[in-house]
């Protein structure tokens, strides 16, 4: 008897995977914001997590997954090497926390969180995804899991001084 392995993928700060059934891909966020997108027929999905709703100053040569138009362009990259549309794709949007309270909310500019958020679900709607959740803002960081199998995004909300991060749970990106 064969044993089943499970691909556990952890994302940093400005990286994206998008991989097949056996994955399940996890994240911490806090001001960040994560999109997943998931094919309910080819139990394949993926998700980014980028830190910023844009780039500023001059456009690079490559796409970074540290902002949200680029990690999206990242994500869809991968949705279109599938061979269906991205109408049959369903999006989740979790994050945006305002999670350190030195932002100052009277300048809109700074406040990162919002901005992220406003980022995601400008994405969303500019891309007609079919959004089935939303866990965004509030104050608590977020242990993410994303079970691709399933479509299944489990969250976790947790205070900043409650967090054990550890640095050798590896890194992947694609």
């Amino acid at each position: 008897m064969t044993e089943k392995t499970t691909d556990e993928v952890f994302l940093h700060p400005g990286e994206w995977y998008f991989g097949g059934p056996d994955t399940v891909i996890r994240t911490l966020l806090g001001s960040c914001v994560s999109i997943t997108l998931w094919h309910p027929k080819l139990l394949v999905g993926g998700m980014c997590h980028f830190l910023l709703s844009h780039r500023k100053g001059p456009a690079s040569d490559c796409f970074s997954g540290r902002y949200a138009e680029e990690a999206m362009l990242l994500l869809l990259h991968e949705v279109l090497a599938t061979g269906r549309p991205l109408r049959e794709f369903h999006a989740k949007l979790i994050g945006g926390s305002t999670v350190l309270m030195v932002i100052e909310r009277s300048l809109p500019e700074h406040d990162v969180p919002a901005r992220n958020i406003e980022a995601a679900r400008r994405l969303a709607h500019q891309l007609s995804l079919k959004v089935q959740a939303e866990d965004l803002g509030g104050t608590s960081a977020r242990v993410v899991k994303f079970y691709v199998r399933t479509g299944d995004v489990w969250i976790r909300q947790v205070q900043v001084a409650d967090i054990n991060v550890d640095p050798d749970a590896g890194r992947q990106t694609k």
